[in-house]
Protein backbone atom coordinates (compact mmCIF):
# COMPACT_ATOMS: atom_id res chain seq x y z
CA UNK A 1 0.00 0.00 0.00
CA UNK A 2 1.34 3.54 -0.84
CA UNK A 3 1.96 6.15 1.93
CA UNK A 4 -1.36 7.97 2.28
CA UNK A 5 -4.33 5.41 0.98
CA UNK A 6 -5.28 4.33 4.19
CA UNK A 7 -5.99 8.12 5.18
CA UNK A 8 -7.52 8.40 2.02
CA UNK A 9 -9.35 5.25 2.24
CA UNK A 10 -10.71 6.74 5.55
CA UNK A 11 -11.72 10.06 4.08
CA UNK A 12 -13.97 8.65 1.49
CA UNK A 13 -15.41 6.51 3.77
CA UNK A 14 -16.20 9.84 6.03
CA UNK A 15 -17.37 11.11 2.80
CA UNK A 16 -20.02 8.76 2.32
CA UNK A 17 -21.29 8.15 5.77
CA UNK A 18 -21.88 12.17 5.61
CA UNK A 19 -23.61 11.84 2.14
CA UNK A 20 -25.92 9.10 3.74
CA UNK A 21 -26.87 11.29 6.36
CA UNK A 22 -27.71 14.17 4.80
CA UNK A 23 -29.58 12.50 2.19
CA UNK A 24 -31.73 10.08 4.65
CA UNK A 25 -32.30 13.54 6.66
CA UNK A 26 -33.27 15.66 3.36
CA UNK A 27 -35.61 12.54 2.51
CA UNK A 28 -37.19 11.79 6.08
CA UNK A 29 -38.48 15.19 6.32
CA UNK A 30 -41.29 15.84 9.18
CA UNK A 31 -43.42 12.50 10.44
CA UNK A 32 -46.37 13.36 8.46
CA UNK A 33 -47.75 10.84 6.30
CA UNK A 34 -48.66 12.60 2.89
CA UNK A 35 -52.01 11.45 1.88
CA UNK A 36 -55.17 13.40 1.38
CA UNK A 37 -57.45 11.95 3.84
CA UNK A 38 -60.19 9.28 2.85
CA UNK A 39 -63.86 9.60 4.06
CA UNK A 40 -63.59 7.92 7.46
CA UNK A 41 -64.12 3.75 6.93
CA UNK A 42 -67.58 1.89 6.94
CA UNK A 43 -68.24 0.75 10.66
CA UNK A 44 -68.59 -2.74 9.00
CA UNK A 45 -65.27 -2.28 7.91
CA UNK A 46 -63.53 -1.73 11.58
CA UNK A 47 -62.49 -5.26 13.16
CA UNK A 48 -63.73 -5.95 16.45
CA UNK A 49 -60.24 -6.44 17.20
CA UNK A 50 -58.77 -8.12 20.71
CA UNK A 51 -60.82 -8.80 23.52
CA UNK A 52 -60.31 -6.17 26.24
CA UNK A 53 -58.43 -3.35 24.67
CA UNK A 54 -58.98 0.21 23.85
CA UNK A 55 -61.69 0.69 21.17
CA UNK A 56 -60.56 3.91 20.37
CA UNK A 57 -57.17 3.41 19.37
CA UNK A 58 -58.78 0.16 17.27
CA UNK A 59 -60.56 2.54 15.83
CA UNK A 60 -57.87 5.12 14.96
CA UNK A 61 -55.50 2.14 13.43
CA UNK A 62 -57.97 1.08 11.19
CA UNK A 63 -58.69 4.81 10.66
CA UNK A 64 -55.09 4.57 9.63
CA UNK A 65 -55.14 1.96 7.66
CA UNK A 66 -58.26 2.96 5.31
CA UNK A 67 -56.16 6.11 4.71
CA UNK A 68 -52.83 4.67 3.40
CA UNK A 69 -53.66 1.14 2.42
CA UNK A 70 -53.95 2.63 -1.74
CA UNK A 71 -50.49 4.28 -1.32
CA UNK A 72 -48.20 4.35 -4.48
CA UNK A 73 -45.99 7.09 -3.37
CA UNK A 74 -43.38 4.58 -4.43
CA UNK A 75 -42.80 2.41 -6.61
CA UNK A 76 -43.07 -0.50 -4.36
CA UNK A 77 -46.69 0.05 -4.28
CA UNK A 78 -47.18 -0.87 -7.95
CA UNK A 79 -45.70 -4.69 -7.31
CA UNK A 80 -46.89 -5.84 -4.40
CA UNK A 81 -49.84 -8.40 -3.94
CA UNK A 82 -51.01 -7.15 -0.82
CA UNK A 83 -50.46 -3.97 1.72
CA UNK A 84 -48.70 -5.29 5.09
CA UNK A 85 -50.46 -2.59 7.57
CA UNK A 86 -49.86 -4.67 11.05
CA UNK A 87 -51.35 -6.32 13.53
CA UNK A 88 -51.78 -7.33 17.08
CA UNK A 89 -53.16 -5.33 20.28
CA UNK A 90 -54.37 -1.52 19.81
CA UNK A 91 -53.03 -0.86 22.96
CA UNK A 92 -50.25 -3.30 23.77
CA UNK A 93 -47.49 -2.63 25.90
CA UNK A 94 -45.06 -3.91 23.66
CA UNK A 95 -44.08 -3.45 19.52
CA UNK A 96 -42.18 -5.34 17.23
CA UNK A 97 -40.72 -3.07 14.56
CA UNK A 98 -39.35 -5.08 11.17
CA UNK A 99 -37.88 -4.18 7.96
CA UNK A 100 -39.89 -5.03 5.01
CA UNK A 101 -42.74 -7.93 4.23
CA UNK A 102 -41.17 -10.87 3.03
CA UNK A 103 -43.21 -13.40 0.00
CA UNK A 104 -45.02 -15.35 2.51
CA UNK A 105 -46.39 -11.55 4.07
CA UNK A 106 -46.85 -10.10 1.22
CA UNK A 107 -49.32 -12.82 -0.01
CA UNK A 108 -51.14 -13.05 3.31
CA UNK A 109 -51.08 -9.08 4.36
CA UNK A 110 -49.80 -9.64 7.11
CA UNK A 111 -46.66 -9.26 9.34
CA UNK A 112 -43.99 -11.72 9.95
CA UNK A 113 -45.91 -15.00 8.89
CA UNK A 114 -43.16 -16.60 7.19
CA UNK A 115 -39.91 -18.22 8.70
CA UNK A 116 -38.93 -15.19 10.47
CA UNK A 117 -42.38 -14.88 11.45
CA UNK A 118 -42.53 -18.42 13.18
CA UNK A 119 -38.83 -17.98 15.18
CA UNK A 120 -40.70 -14.16 16.54
CA UNK A 121 -43.61 -16.45 17.65
CA UNK A 122 -41.34 -18.72 19.64
CA UNK A 123 -39.52 -15.52 20.91
CA UNK A 124 -43.21 -13.60 22.22
CA UNK A 125 -43.83 -17.01 24.01
CA UNK A 126 -40.80 -17.25 25.93
CA UNK A 127 -41.60 -13.91 26.83
CA UNK A 128 -44.77 -15.44 28.50
CA UNK A 129 -47.10 -13.68 26.19
CA UNK A 130 -48.58 -14.22 22.64
CA UNK A 131 -49.05 -12.59 19.70
CA UNK A 132 -51.82 -11.39 20.99
CA UNK A 133 -50.75 -9.66 23.72
CA UNK A 134 -48.42 -7.57 21.42
CA UNK A 135 -48.41 -5.07 18.17
CA UNK A 136 -45.95 -6.44 15.09
CA UNK A 137 -45.07 -3.55 12.21
CA UNK A 138 -42.69 -3.26 10.14
CA UNK A 139 -40.56 0.07 8.46
CA UNK A 140 -42.28 -0.79 4.93
CA UNK A 141 -45.35 -1.93 4.24
CA UNK A 142 -45.13 -3.08 0.96
CA UNK A 143 -42.44 -5.66 0.00
CA UNK A 144 -38.99 -5.02 -1.87
CA UNK A 145 -38.01 -7.19 -4.97
CA UNK A 146 -36.51 -9.63 -3.93
CA UNK A 147 -36.75 -9.15 -0.22
CA UNK A 148 -33.79 -6.49 -0.73
CA UNK A 149 -32.89 -3.53 2.27
CA UNK A 150 -35.15 -0.73 1.50
CA UNK A 151 -33.50 2.27 -0.31
CA UNK A 152 -33.43 5.66 1.98
CA UNK A 153 -36.30 6.80 -0.36
CA UNK A 154 -38.94 3.78 0.64
CA UNK A 155 -37.88 4.26 4.00
CA UNK A 156 -38.76 8.11 3.71
CA UNK A 157 -42.36 7.50 2.72
CA UNK A 158 -43.25 4.55 4.80
CA UNK A 159 -41.52 5.93 8.03
CA UNK A 160 -44.38 8.27 9.19
CA UNK A 161 -46.74 5.72 8.59
CA UNK A 162 -45.15 3.12 11.35
CA UNK A 163 -44.07 6.65 13.44
CA UNK A 164 -48.21 7.31 13.33
CA UNK A 165 -48.82 3.36 14.39
CA UNK A 166 -47.09 3.94 17.55
CA UNK A 167 -47.97 7.08 18.11
CA UNK A 168 -51.88 4.92 18.30
CA UNK A 169 -50.64 2.03 20.33
CA UNK A 170 -48.70 4.09 23.29
CA UNK A 171 -46.59 0.86 23.74
CA UNK A 172 -44.31 1.43 27.08
CA UNK A 173 -41.40 -0.72 24.75
CA UNK A 174 -40.52 -0.69 21.14
CA UNK A 175 -38.23 -3.38 19.92
CA UNK A 176 -36.30 -2.79 16.51
CA UNK A 177 -35.59 -5.51 14.97
CA UNK A 178 -32.58 -5.59 12.84
CA UNK A 179 -30.28 -2.89 11.46
CA UNK A 180 -33.30 -1.39 9.05
CA UNK A 181 -35.75 -0.74 11.86
CA UNK A 182 -32.98 0.67 14.19
CA UNK A 183 -31.40 2.90 11.40
CA UNK A 184 -35.25 3.79 9.94
CA UNK A 185 -36.67 5.14 13.20
CA UNK A 186 -33.52 6.70 14.43
CA UNK A 187 -32.82 8.11 11.45
CA UNK A 188 -29.66 7.63 11.50
CA UNK A 189 -27.87 5.42 8.55
CA UNK A 190 -24.61 4.84 10.89
CA UNK A 191 -26.51 2.68 13.42
CA UNK A 192 -25.03 -0.47 14.30
CA UNK A 193 -27.15 -3.28 15.39
CA UNK A 194 -24.67 -5.06 16.57
CA UNK A 195 -23.12 -2.07 19.00
CA UNK A 196 -26.38 -0.85 20.62
CA UNK A 197 -28.26 -4.28 20.75
CA UNK A 198 -29.02 -5.08 24.34
CA UNK A 199 -29.33 -1.45 25.70
CA UNK A 200 -32.33 0.75 25.85
CA UNK A 201 -32.69 3.71 23.96
CA UNK A 202 -34.98 7.09 25.37
CA UNK A 203 -36.95 7.61 21.80
CA UNK A 204 -40.38 9.45 21.41
CA UNK A 205 -41.45 8.99 24.70
CA UNK A 206 -40.96 5.77 25.24
CA UNK A 207 -38.11 3.15 25.43
CA UNK A 208 -36.64 1.84 22.18
CA UNK A 209 -34.82 -2.37 22.75
CA UNK A 210 -32.45 -3.25 19.82
CA UNK A 211 -32.43 -6.48 18.98
CA UNK A 212 -31.26 -8.91 15.66
CA UNK A 213 -33.63 -9.75 13.57
CA UNK A 214 -35.35 -13.26 13.05
CA UNK A 215 -33.78 -13.42 9.65
CA UNK A 216 -30.21 -13.19 10.84
CA UNK A 217 -31.26 -15.57 13.90
CA UNK A 218 -32.09 -18.28 11.41
CA UNK A 219 -29.14 -17.52 9.68
CA UNK A 220 -26.68 -17.22 12.93
CA UNK A 221 -28.08 -19.28 15.75
CA UNK A 222 -25.10 -18.83 17.90
CA UNK A 223 -26.62 -14.98 18.19
CA UNK A 224 -30.11 -16.60 19.50
CA UNK A 225 -28.24 -16.02 22.99
CA UNK A 226 -27.56 -12.53 22.99
CA UNK A 227 -31.26 -12.05 21.40
CA UNK A 228 -32.77 -13.64 24.10
CA UNK A 229 -30.92 -11.83 26.88
CA UNK A 230 -32.22 -8.29 25.07
CA UNK A 231 -35.89 -9.95 25.23
CA UNK A 232 -35.29 -10.85 28.89
CA UNK A 233 -34.37 -6.79 29.46
CA UNK A 234 -37.54 -6.30 27.76
CA UNK A 235 -39.42 -8.48 30.06
CA UNK A 236 -38.09 -6.97 32.87
CA UNK A 237 -39.00 -3.13 31.87
CA UNK A 238 -42.51 -4.37 31.33
CA UNK A 239 -42.23 -6.20 34.60
CA UNK A 240 -43.19 -9.58 33.19
CA UNK A 241 -42.16 -12.59 35.66
CA UNK A 242 -38.93 -14.29 34.66
CA UNK A 243 -39.08 -16.85 32.10
CA UNK A 244 -39.89 -20.57 32.79
CA UNK A 245 -37.96 -21.09 29.51
CA UNK A 246 -34.33 -20.60 29.39
CA UNK A 247 -34.14 -20.15 26.06
CA UNK A 248 -36.45 -18.96 23.12
CA UNK A 249 -36.26 -22.38 20.92
CA UNK A 250 -34.84 -23.18 17.78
Amino acid sequence: MRRGDGAEQEREELIAEATARVEMERAFGADVYRLVPRPPPDKARVKDGIAGEDPEKRRQLEELRHNIEDCHQCALGAGRNKFVFGTGRADARLMFVGEAPGRDEDLKGEPFVGRAGKLLTKMIVAMGLGREDVYIGNILKCRPPENRTPTIEEMAVCLPYILRQIEIVGPAVVCALGATALKGLLRDPRAAIGRMRGKFINWRGTKLMPTYHPAYLLRSPGEKGKAWEDLQKVMAELGLPPPRKKTMGA
